[in-house]
């Protein structure tokens, strides 16, 4: 079949990192692109990340600096990312502030210990912003919602369709989702092996996997009805690093 001249310029500016992945007959049936069409990576303009779990080891509801490790590899893949111009923005749910299992000032003391530990990689972070609600609090900035990011855009002049977030819970991939990311990487580290095996997938692979938002719904997470992200299932942040062309 002939291609139409809007669709070829649509294509050649989404392999140019310009726009979104997905072709217009994806969007409209909710499918997740093909994995060929995934050959093509994009190296977006900013990655948003989780913290834990997905930055650093997971430990229950984290306020001791001490606690604060690196998962393995992340250094490395962040610093890949950082030379390559990818700015960094971490964006994480401490919920445990709002229950009164830890401070404010207890969360900033390990983000500074996280910094420490990113200091010898040449990495830090454009911004951090975190929500300190509980899930039963209403608020806009719990991820999935998007009020994190409705701030770092407006104050960073940020282009979701040349963003990327990373998470290791499916309410990442929502987070993205719902702010119009072009793609979202759940990792299987933290809770990662236990959020793919919720999405159908195996709990540990090698390989990159495709997220359908037909897994998310079956898992009981609604998906708007037409999403623009790419969704997929990797090892780490070091196959995040590979997938986008770092």
């Amino acid at each position: 079949m002939r291609k139409s001249g809007g669709r070829v310029k649509r294509e050649a500016a989404c392999r140019a990192g310009r726009g979104p992945l997905w072709s217009d007959t994806a969007i409209l049936n909710r499918r997740s692109p093909p994995m060929s069409r995934l050959s093509h990576p994009i190296v977006p303009q900013a990655l948003f990340l989780d913290r834990d779990g997905t930055v650093i080891e997971d430990r229950h509801y984290l306020c001791d600096p001490d606690g604060v490790a690196l998962l393995p590899g992340v250094g490395e893949a962040l610093k890949r990312m950082a030379r390559a111009g990818v700015r960094l923005f971490l964006v994480t749910n401490q919920s445990g502030i709002g229950r009164g299992y830890f401070s404010e000032a207890d969360f900033r003391a390990c983000q500074a210990r996280l910094d420490d530990l990113l200091r010898p990689y040449g990495v830090s972070f454009a911004e951090v912003r975190f929500c300190p609600h509980g899930p039963g609090e209403g608020c806009a900035c719990r991820k999935p919602g998007t009020g994190m990011w409705e701030e770092l855009r407006a104050a960073r002049n940020l282009n979701p369709a040349r963003c990327h977030m990373v998470g290791d819970k499916p309410e990442d991939l929502l987070f993205a989702i719902n702010a119009g990311f072009a793609a979202a990487f759940l990792v299987r580290t933290g809770h990662g092996a236990e959020s793919a095996v919720k999405l159908g997938l195996a709990p540990t692979d090698a390989n990159r996997a495709r997220i359908t938002p037909q897994s998310l719904e079956a898992a009981g997470y609604p998906v708007p009805p037409h999403i623009v992200t790419r969704l997929e299932c990797v090892p780490d942040l070091t196959a995040v690093a590979e997938a986008t062309g770092l």
